[in-house]
């Protein structure tokens, strides 16, 4: 077992993490404030490279893999979550789906200008009735002649106001459940595709997320991603590369939450000492070091399966599952570590807390995981 990184992931890292701490974590805080989407930070990371990592060399990307790609994750969410969430599910949720499923022409039309950062993309799949539930989708697409006819809402999309492309789940075959759903790439400047103010949210303020509304919006055949009846089978698999993306999203802002936490220890006196000196401090940051550690080998191992090509359902549930309760637990121990100063806005961690929690929530519930880790099981 090697549990080294090549020497070009440790650069990708290197170079990852002094572009967060010069570009980014100055500005996070203001991001937050104002609910800015980070339009100039995106630009800086296309010209990094950064959306090309997990895609191959064929479709413009720079084939270096799904492990590099979740490295820059945690980097990029170290110093910015909501810069990590509109990365994350831009490759992962928007991008990711067409790489997987769809024809070389489709490939060269859409993930090549994604994989170059030239435009956003974002994944249309949860709605209303259809959250855990994703079976139970309502937006319908309904074939006349050479167009499909898509009618429903999506709800909670990430980056839907500035995408240029989303793709769409929607029933195709009504009465064959699971197998009468289908996928559908959509340009957003289809007539009838429509965007909601974004939502007002608790944390992760400087993503966007909002609804999509479609209304009688019409895209050509060809537009079909993979074939007819497999949208449900090629959004599970989606799904799971999702969530080690969410695993490294957590990841990330657990070390954040450890780093902030281990200086104000040193920082802070009470009782004639720093407050690292007590045990009781002590513990609360070995114990939210290893978890942070656990989840990170967790995550990584998840996309390591991932770029072999071996099955990795069962390891990104669990990663996505240990990951994000960690990012929660670490956000709330690096409160209480700050003490009154954590519950202001004039230090990061009430923010870290904020943002750590959607983790626990998209991309699959804990709930949701326990049951996909248990019917790995054999459950």
């Amino acid at each position: 077992m090697n549990f080294s990184l090549t020497e070009e992931q440790l650069m990708i890292r290197q170079t990852v993490r002094e572009f967060a701490d010069r570009e980014l974590a100055p500005l996070a805080a203001e991001l937050d404030r104002e609910g800015r989407f980070p339009r100039e930070i995106l630009h800086k990371m296309a010209a990094l490279d950064l959306f090309a990592l997990p895609f191959s060399e064929e479709y413009g990307g720079t084939g270096d893999g799904f492990l590099a790609y979740a490295i820059a994750v945690e980097e990029i969410s170290r110093a910015c979550a909501s810069t990590g969430i509109t990365y994350a599910a831009h490759c992962s949720l928007g991008a990711g789906p067409i790489y997987l499923f769809g024809s070389a022409e489709q490939k060269q039309q859409w993930v090549v200008p994604c994989a170059r950062g030239e435009i956003l993309a974002a994944f249309g799949l949860t709605e209303p009735e259809a959250g855990s539930d994703a079976g139970g989708t309502r937006t319908t697409a309904v074939l006349e002649g050479d167009e499909w006819v898509i009618n429903g809402t999506k709800c909670f999309i990430t980056n839907a106001t500035y995408a240029g492309v989303a793709v769409i789940t929607a029933v195709t075959d009504p009465g064959q459940g699971t197998r009468g759903i289908s996928a559908f790439i959509v340009p957003t400047d289809t007539p009838g595709f429509k965007v909601s103010p974004p939502y007002e949210k608790l944390g992760l303020k400087a993503s966007d997320t909002a609804e999509i509304i479609l209304e009688e919006v019409r895209v050509p055949r060809e537009n079909l991603l993979g074939r007819r009846g497999e949208g449900f089978k090629q959004f599970l698999r989606v799904l799971d590369g999702g969530r080690i993306g969410i695993g490294a999203l957590s990841v990330g802002i657990a070390q954040a939450c450890l780093e902030a936490s281990l200086a104000s220890a040193r920082e802070r006196v009470q009782f004639g000492q720093p407050i690292s000196k007590f045990q009781a401090i002590q513990f609360k940051l070995a114990d939210m070091a290893t978890a942070v550690e656990l989840a990170r080998l967790a995550v990584y191992r998840a996309a390591w399966l991932k770029d072999q090509g071996r099955p990795f359902t069962k390891e990104a549930a669990m990663a996505k599952l240990f990951a994000s309760e960690t990012a929660v637990k670490a956000a709330l121990e690096a409160v209480q570590i700050f003490g009154g100063y954590g519950y202001t806005k004039e230090y990061p961690v009430e923010r870290y807390l904020r943002d750590a929690k959607l983790m626990e929530i998209g991309e699959g519930t804990s709930e949701i995981q326990r049951l996909v880790i248990a019917r790995q099981l054999g459950c």
